[in-house]
């Protein structure tokens, strides 16, 4: 079995101005230049990705964002396109994180289209999937999931798949405290894995990543960690203070 190493994410989502950013980014370098079992990214606001840039650039941390439109340039007010996240020295992107679906409108349709433009782009895509607590309480976690995956990855050739990143990432444990258990997550992601080789390759599903996102924090990283089939982590609140995201990247 391939050893996929792990990525430890940050998204930043709708917090830190640019110096608040870039003084975070500054920090957490100097925090992880040691860590080389894991690669570590981490997705400031777009005002901040330049600076940021700045700050890891030539280091183990890679920047990533937080969004993406998939037409290449247009009338498309208040939107941000493929060309103007490379620019940025943005090597990832997320797409689908269940707030963009939740508040924005966000659909598994409208996932596909950036998750194409993305891996067009030479972007890597961290596509999120999840489901609610009444879809979990209701059984349907796996159809929801299917579902999500299976509209959101479309048309995506095997090589093109190859660059994806999945993060799973329950929205009843976003943001609330609440944390899947090691159980809950290996389940899923060992489901995700076969979803791949059935419909890509044993290769493919061996090679990917999938990371776990919701509520995840230094005190149970190292127990998702343990699990097979965990490849990393999508963090939120934990990855705004570096010293918490260092303890993390370093599970």
């Amino acid at each position: 079995m391939p050893t996929r190493k792990p990525l430890i994410a940050g998204n930043w989502k709708m917090y830190k101005t640019v110096s608040e950013a870039f003084e975070t980014a500054d920090k957490l370098v100097q925090l992880v230049k040691d860590v080389d079992q894991a690669e570590v990214m981490i997705a400031p606001p777009f005002t901040a990705l330049a600076p940021v840039f700045a700050a890891v650039q030539g280091t183990n941390v890679a920047l990533g964002a937080q969004n993406l439109y998939w037409e290449a340039e247009g009338a498309y007010t208040g939107e941000i396109s493929t060309s103007m996240l490379r620019s940025t020295g943005c090597t990832h992107v997320i797409i689908g994180h269940s707030e963009r679906r939740q508040y924005f409108g966000e659909t598994d349709e409208s996932v596909n289209k950036k998750v194409k433009a993305a891996v067009a782009a030479g972007l890597i895509p961290v596509m999120c999937v999840g489901e609610s607590e009444q879809e979990r309480d209701d059984n349907k976690t796996f159809s929801v999931l299917d579902k999500q995956v299976k509209i959101g990855l479309e048309g995506l050739s095997l090589e093109d798949a190859a660059t994806l990143v999945i993060a799973y990432e329950p929205i009843w444990a976003i943001g609330t405290g609440k944390t899947a258990t090691k159980e809950q997550a290996q389940e899923v992601h060992r489901y995700l894995r076969e979803w791949i080789e059935k419909n890509y390759s044993a290769d493919l599903a061996d090679a990917i990543r999938i990371l776990y996102g919701g509520s995840v924090k230094p005190d149970n990283v190292t127990a998702l960690m343990a699990q097979p089939d965990v490849d990393g982590a999508l963090v939120g609140g934990a990855s705004l203070d570096a010293d918490t995201f260092s303890q993390i990247a370093k599970f």
